[in-house]
This record gives C-alpha cells, sequence and structure tokens, in this order.
C-alpha cells in the first residue's frame, strides 16, 4: 500500500472523528434549547401573576400608573447578553450593530453578559462598567439575575443611570433568532398606559402598604425580565451553534465523499498497477520457457 493511500485513510479517520464530534454537539445544542425554551415557557405563569399584582395595585390606587421619567442628570444603561464561546456566527457582533444603531451617539453605561460580547465593546473602543460569564446551566440563571440586578441598584443608587434598556437574541424556531430591545427602567409609557384588568370583582388589598407592595412587584418584573432573556439568550446561542455544526457536518460530509473517492479511486490504480506486473512477470516467463 503507497503513502498515499495511507494518507488518505488517516484524512478519512480525522474526518470520521470530526464528524462524531459534530454530531454530539448537535445533540447537546438541541437538548439545551428545549431545556431553556421550556424554562421561558413554563416562567409565563408566574409573569401572569406578577403582571395581576401590578393591576391590582394600579386599581387600588384608581388613577393609573403615575408618569416615570428617568433622572435627566443620570446617564443611560444598556444591559447586552452575549455570549462566552465561539461557534455561533455573528451572535454578538451583530447583536451590537443592532445596539449601537438603536442607541446611535447617545453615550451610555454598557453591562455585558458574555466574554464574547465584552471583547467586541472593547474592541469598538466601549470599556463596560461590568462583564459577568453566561451561565453554565440553567440553574445558574438566577445567580446571574441576582448579581445583575446587584450592579444596577448600585448604578441608579449612585446616580450613573437614570434608565436601563435591555438587549439580547431571542430564538424563532429552528436555527433563527431576532434581536430584541426591551426598556426596562423606567417603566415604558407603552406598559404605564395598559388598561389594569382583574378577573373578578373581588379586588385585593395590598400588603405594607402601596409603595412597598409597588417595589416588590417592580422588582418581581425586573426579575423575569432579566430571566427570560437570559434564557431565550442562551437559547439562541444554541440555536446559531446548532446552524454552525449542520454546516460544518455538510462540509465534512462533502469532504469525505471527494476523499473517499480519491481513495477508492487510487487503490483501483494500485491494484492495476499490481495485475499487469503479474502479467507482465507471465509472460516475461513464458517467453524464457519458451
Amino acid at each position: 500500500m503507497s503513502d498515499s493511500l495511507l494518507s488518505l485513510r488517516r484524512k478519512i479517520g480525522s474526518a470520521d472523528d470530526l464528524e462524531s464530534v459534530v454530531r454530539t454537539m448537535k445533540a447537546l445544542s438541541a437538548a439545551q434549547m428545549v431545556q431553556l425554551e421550556a424554562a421561558v415557557q413554563s416562567l409565563e405563569q408566574y409573569a401572569q401573576t406578577v403582571e395581576l399584582g401590578l393591576a391590582c395595585w394600579r386599581l387600588q390606587i384608581g388613577a393609573g400608573m403615575p408618569p416615570q421619567r428617568a433622572n435627566p442628570s443620570a446617564g443611560v444603561g444598556a444591559l447586552l447578553f452575549g455570549s462566552d464561546q465561539g461557534l455561533v456566527g455573528m451572535f454578538n457582533e451583530s447583536l451590537l450593530d443592532f445596539v449601537q444603531t438603536t442607541m446611535g451617539q447617545q453615550p451610555a453605561r454598557y453591562i455585558a453578559v458574555g466574554e464574547r460580547m465584552q471583547t467586541q465593546l472593547l474592541e469598538r473602543g466601549i470599556e463596560p462598567v461590568a462583564s459577568l460569564p453566561v451561565p453554565a446551566s440553567l440553574a445558574a440563571v438566577t445567580s446571574l439575575v441576582g448579581e445583575l440586578l446587584a450592579i444596577v441598584e448600585a448604578e441608579r443608587a449612585a446616580g450613573r443611570i437614570g434608565s436601563l434598556h435591555l438587549f439580547h437574541n431571542r430564538p424563532l424556531g429552528g436555527t433563527l433568532y431576532e434581536h430584541r430591545q426591551l426598556q426596562l427602567l423606567p417603566l415604558g409609557e407603552a406598559w404605564r398606559q395598559r388598561p389594569p384588568r382583574w378577573p373578578s370583582g373581588q379586588i385585593p388589598q395590598p400588603i405594607d402598604g402601596e409603595t412597598a407592595t409597588l417595589r416588590a412587584l417592580i422588582g418581581e418584573h425586573l426579575f423575569i425580565a432579566l430571566f427570560r432573556a437570559a434564557a431565550e439568550s442562551m437559547a439562541s446561542e444554541n440555536a446559531s451553534r446548532l446552524a454552525a455544526m449542520q454546516r460544518a457536518e455538510k462540509n465534512i460530509d462533502e469532504l469525505l465523499d471527494t476523499l473517499k473517492r480519491s481513495y477508492h479511486q487510487l487503490r483501483q490504480n494500485d491494484i492495476d498497477c499490481e495485475l499487469f506486473d503479474v502479467l507482465a512477470g507471465f509472460e516475461a516467463l513464458h517467453d524464457v520457457r519458451g
């Protein structure tokens, strides 16, 4: 067997091993997507409960939510959810392009989730005020949200931000996702003007006073928004990685097909050469005996 055949066989073996890794990563990404999307769906019932609580508070005060405006002397905060790992295409770059288009020339204090997002900000000359890693699992999302809320509260208490905008990717099904922007603080005008509704005529009374109740409800509202954003961003990241793995698998299949054709062609050529040598030797021997 020639060195070329040995080389092709090694390349085919390496491609087979790589394809096995790609398939495993595809399976892991698909499984994580299902888990994260289920978590977002299960959060909806709790979100509806918090919405009912806010509706109850608004019905109690009678006049609806009072106007909320950001402190004009405070800055604008932007919270971005990116990725820690690669193999996600333009996941971070395209989201940051969307952020800068949305924010325009307005200066902002950026909070980044994900090492890749932090790197993208630094490459564009933006120093984030804080950066946190993407949770390794769904169970760690709650801890991340707690840290983010603490950072936001510290920034607001110091008067450095008066409004907060949330940016993340949201899955659309399959391997597709879209960019999403949400104003978290102060509560948006559309949310403030939403008519409060209660499922029955018996409206419960807020406990511990209206202000304490509202503060608690808004805290839960922020927690839900951040938890949902983190889970949706992680699901979108896996969707992007799944798309990358599908492209890689297709390329590997095409490479394997080319390598195997070359291997079989070269092997057939070697067999033909060996047969020709046998026939030539047989004819030479026949001539000598003749």
